[in-house]
């Protein structure tokens, strides 16, 4: 199997197929989805997507575990 490419990023499973808008749109929703995220409860970062729709805070006085939008929090 070919290993990703720098260029296409975590696409880079996809290889040649779906196009190459397609496949940046995807990289860009991946990018933002596997970031920390700001908790609405105690206002830092620290939110990691557990699943879709499902939120915990990572802070140990927090650690919330909320639903939310699917990729990323608003």
């Amino acid at each position: 199997m070919a290993a990703k490419s720098k260029k296409s990023k975590s696409a880079g499973r996809f290889g040649a197929r779906y196009g190459k808008r397609v496949r940046a749109k995807l990289v860009q929703v991946e990018i933002k989805q596997r970031v920390k995220q700001k908790c609405p409860f105690c206002n830092k970062l620290g939110v990691k997507r557990l699943s879709k729709g499902i939120w915990q805070c990572t802070r140990k006085k927090c650690n919330k575990k909320f639903a939310s939008d699917t990729y990323y929090l608003k």
